[in-house]
């Protein structure tokens, strides 16, 4: 009797927890103007996936914290001056020219 009376209130306490929806961001939409106003670490988020997925993209292996903080700067002036392309375009753009 007591393992159900357990159960029954373990079970309540997890069903009143709430419970947090999935979502998912299609990254090759976010414009310039919307990454330019996210947060730091909204920022520092999307900046660090951005690099990963180009940097994969390249079969490149390593990290070069340096070149990526030169690429996150280079990218925040791009979008600065073309706040409607999207992030993506700017820079596959930018990785076709080196």
């Amino acid at each position: 009797m007591k393992k159900i009376a357990a159960s029954l209130v373990l079970g309540g306490i997890t069903a009143a927890c709430p419970v947090q929806a999935q979502t998912s961001v299609d990254m090759a939409r976010i414009t310039c103007a919307q990454y330019l106003a996210m947060s730091t670490g909204d920022s520092a988020v999307f900046s660090a996936w951005m690099s990963g997925w180009f940097n994969q993209k390249k079969g490149y292996v390593f990290v070069d914290i340096n070149a990526y903080a030169r690429n996150v700067a280079s990218v925040k002036a791009s979008c600065a001056t073309n706040p409607t392309q999207t992030v993506m375009a700017g820079l596959e753009r930018s990785a076709a020219s080196q």
